[in-house]
Order: structure tokens, then sequence, then C-alpha cells
């Protein structure tokens, strides 16, 4: 009896660590205990002679959504290539200088996680914005639960994040397309079956910024803590002085950039935002 307790326990002291082994590695792997890394100086950029330059800003100082960021990179090669846009892409926050961002027409933050920005970076992109920049903001960009710069949470994407479900992460659900007359939507029916990683805010954005995109709470199993009730927006846009900002909180797995209807909502997005 006593050598059948002695080899549960080694199993189960082997179980327990094989677990803690594999929770630790994760946690390494998508660099959620990362330590912040900044950068004074900025990139050598191309000779930018398109008529249309786009930023691809995918650094990352927290969590990183491994599959997601290059699924974006990829996409947005395509539509570069299709629209002759020019596209920069980098992890160098030192671009976020006067000079550099008003070279650009539009601006995308890819998953961007954790505090990112030195102080003078934070007031280089917050005057650009200012002024008239266009910023298309995807999933991660406003999934921080803390923001070192409170001044991004409130203005740029309009809403404090307070959390996703876990076990399971993703769920399916039901997308509520609000707004069928805007560029960006117009090719959605009413309702969308999407599987995400629904992120809940501490209140809806709803009144500051125009919803294209909800999610109807009722076709997925939310916790209490979560619960925004019947209003819960996920894709929106709005103006930030005489910027314009648009958000998407959909897309943490790489599968939904391969979502033909999606791809369309992006493209759509940012061809709009380059005509504000």
């Amino acid at each position: 009896m006593l050598k059948l307790l002695r080899t549960i326990l080694v199993f189960t002291l082997i179980a327990v660590l094989s677990i803690a082994a594999y929770v630790g590695y994760q946690l390494w792997r998508y660099e959620v205990f990362k330590t912040p890394v900044y950068e004074n100086t900025a990139p050598d950029i191309p000779d930018m002679s398109s008529p249309t330059k786009i930023l691809l800003f995918s650094k990352t100082n927290s969590f990183r959504h491994l599959e997601a960021i290059p699924a974006v990179e990829t996409l947005f090669q395509k539509f570069a290539e299709k629209n002759n846009w020019q596209l920069f892409i980098t992890e160098n926050a030192a671009i976020h200088n006067a000079d550099l961002l008003d070279k650009f027409d539009l601006i995308i933050w890819n998953n961007v996680t954790g505090d990112v920005l030195t102080e003078e970076q934070r007031a280089a992109l917050k005057a650009h914005m200012m002024k008239g920049g266009r910023m298309l903001a995807l999933h991660g960009t406003g999934g921080n639960e803390h923001y070192d710069w409170a001044w991004f949470p409130k203005h740029v994407i309009k809403s404090q994040f307070i959390g996703h479900p876990m076990f399971p992460q993703f769920r399916d659900g039901t997308l509520r397309v609000e707004n069928r007359s805007h560029p960006a939507t117009a090719h959605l029916s009413e309702t969308k079956p999407w599987h995400e990683e629904w992120y809940s805010f501490d209140k809806s954005p709803r009144g500051n910024v125009e919803v294209l995109i909800s999610v109807d709470e009722r076709e997925y199993d939310v916790p209490e803590s979560l619960k925004m009730g019947e209003d819960h927006p996920l894709v929106w846009h709005h103006k930030v002085g005489d910027g314009t900002v648009f958000f998407s909180a959909l897309g943490h797995l790489a599968e939904a950039y391969e979502d033909q209807e999606y791809q369309i909502l992006l493209e759509n997005a940012s061809v709009w935002l380059l005509n504000q």
C-alpha cells in the first residue's frame, strides 16, 4: 500500500511539474512578463515615393500575439500591392517622431501591447493625431488592462479593456452589424458567426464613437465580471482632434485575417481612413 501511495505521489509530482513547466514556457513564449524595451534611434526608411504611404507598427512590450501579428503583416502586404500603397513595417517605436510620422498617410498599430513609447514619442503621436493623422488600431492595441499613458485608452481607444473569457479562451458568438452604410461594413449581412477571444470594456464607448459592429452576449458564455449587457461594441471609429481612429477588437487568431469578409472590412476601413 505504501509503495502504491509513493508511486501515485511521484506521478502526481511529475504531472504538476510538467504542467508548471508548460505554463512557464507559454508565458515566456508569449512574452507576458517581458521587460519593456524602448528605442531612441529611428529606423532608416526607404524613399517614400508612392502617393500613399502606410506605417505598420507591430511592437510589443507585453503579451505578444505570435500568430496574429505576422498574419496582419502578410495581409497588408497584399493590400499594398493591390492598391499601390507603400508599406513600411517596423517594431522600432522611435519612428514616432514628428518628422517621420508626417511622412505617412495612415498609421496601423498591429496588436501593440504594453508601454512602448517614450514621453517624446507619445507627444509626437498625440500631436500627429490631433492635427489630422489617421490610425487603424487592431485587437491587442486596445487590449491592455493597464496603460501607463492614460491619454491612449481615453482618446485613441475610447474605452478601457477589462478582460476576456478564459477556459475556453475562444468561443463562438454572433456579430451584429449595426451600420451597413459605412464602406468598411457595407458588404456584411446583419449578423455574422464569429470565433473569437471576446474583449470586454469598462463601459460602452457609444455616444463618443460611431459603432459599426457589436456582439450579442446571449450568443456566448460571458463571465459575470465581463458582462456589458445589451451594448457591447467591438468595432467603431471616432475623431481624435482633427484626426480619425478606426478600432477593431476582433482578430486574436490568425484565422480571422483569412476570413474574406474581415479582409474586406480591413481593406475598406484603410481606404476610408485614407480619404478622411
